[in-house]
């Protein structure tokens, strides 16, 4: 398939792993108690990856049409909670993203930014994912 790829992850000690992009590393850890927080855990790469992936897609629309959306801040909140069986869960995903600036055309990308996003549409059929985008003075100025 187009686009396959595959990354490794090598155990330094305890919970600790290498993990090896192939272009970029990074260490992953859990927190106390188990690991000693080196590094994220996995629900925080999920989160950091589905606000990455929408705050991408709305730069790349922006970008699309000549414009510079530099200071663009994105703020990702998630939820735990537990399942009928006690295991912990990640039971949502909160987006904020705040523009540094008024857009042209910034209607139009904000009504498709989110169909663009690869990670938000696959996390989606499992994880509540809501997605809000502000103005520099904080008006409300996409949900969903």
């Amino acid at each position: 398939m187009e686009g396959d790829f595959s990354i490794e992850l090598e155990e330094i000690e305890a919970y600790l792993f290498h993990v090896d992009f192939g272009n970029s590393e990074l260490l992953v850890d859990e927190p106390p108690p188990l690991g000693q927080g080196k590094g994220p855990n996995a629900s925080r790469l999920l989160t950091a990856a589905v606000a990455n992936c929408l705050s991408a897609s709305l730069l790349f629309c922006l970008k699309k049409f000549r414009q510079e959306a530099g200071g663009m801040k994105t703020t990702a909140k998630t939820s735990l909670i537990r399942n009928e069986k006690g295991r912990l869960r990640i039971g949502g995903i909160e987006v904020m993203i705040r523009l540094a600036a008024s857009y042209e055309h910034l209607d139009r990308c904000l009504s498709q930014f989110e169909d663009f996003c690869v990670v938000t549409a696959s996390v989606r059929a499992a994880i509540p994912v809501t997605v809000r985008v502000y103005d520099p003075e904080g008006k409300l100025l996409h949900e969903s």
